[in-house]
């Protein structure tokens, strides 16, 4: 499933409205380990199809970070049935975050 954009606008339809699990990475332009885990979870959306993926650009869209406690990025949250249902913070292999998918 390909990767998705969400911002304050659109979050609560394709996140919390959602019928499948959606991992949000919350990430920002000027961090690196984002941009490192940008191609993880890039390929990883072209692997799964039982998930949704989407990114949240911290900067852009700070009171979604800070509703959810975003203190470091980058932050990969797994949303079920609208709530959070997991999470990781830093640089995450694409294997921990199958583990954190539950795949």
């Amino acid at each position: 499933m390909a990767l998705i954009e969400v911002t304050e606008q659109n979050f609560e339809q394709e996140v919390l409205k959602s019928d499948i699990p959606v991992l949000v990475d919350f990430w920002a332009t000027w961090c690196g380990p984002c941009r490192m885990q940008a191609p993880i979870v890039d390929e990883l959306s072209g692997e799964v199809s039982s998930v949704k993926f989407a990114k949240l650009d911290v900067d852009a869209n700070g009171r979604l970070a800070q509703q959810y406690g975003v203190m470091n990025i980058p932050t990969l949250l797994v949303f079920k049935e609208g709530k959070v249902a997991g999470s990781a913070v830093g640089l995450q292999s694409k294997e921990s975050l199958r583990e954190l998918l539950g795949l």
